[in-house]
């Protein structure tokens, strides 16, 4: 540009310097929340995350019994909160502790009535 034309050119005023914020004895307003929808609600954490543990002892049935089902199934992640790692090793440990009848392989009115009533 030559000098002519930064003449030309008007001049754009200077924004002032901004001012600090008047200190306000209100907590400052939160983010919106997510709306949690039809299935939503809290995420579940890993209990054995939490607890820091590395190895599932297959002998304590009073800790495994949580992550079975009413009739001896092993429950889903989604349901119980386990990581992918913690869910692998849980899962050997269920079947140990089936393998040596501290765990049941079926829920206890089937094995005494022998019937299966299908869910509706």
């Amino acid at each position: 540009m030559t000098t002519e034309e930064t003449k030309q050119q008007p001049e754009q005023p200077q924004e002032p310097a901004p001012q600090a914020a008047p200190a306000t004895t209100e907590a400052p307003a939160r983010p919106e929340r997510r709306p949690r929808g039809r299935f939503g609600g809290r995420r579940k954490v890993c209990a054995f995350c939490v607890e820091k543990v590395d190895i599932i002892d297959y002998k304590d049935p009073l800790k495994l019994r949580r992550y079975l089902s009413d009739r001896g199934k092993i429950e889903p992640r989604r349901k119980t909160g386990t990581c992918a790692k913690h869910q692998r090793r849980l899962t050997v440990a269920l079947k140990r502790a089936r393998h040596l009848a501290l765990l049941p392989y079926t829920a206890e009115h089937i094995r005494l009535t022998g019937v299966f009533i299908p869910r509706s």
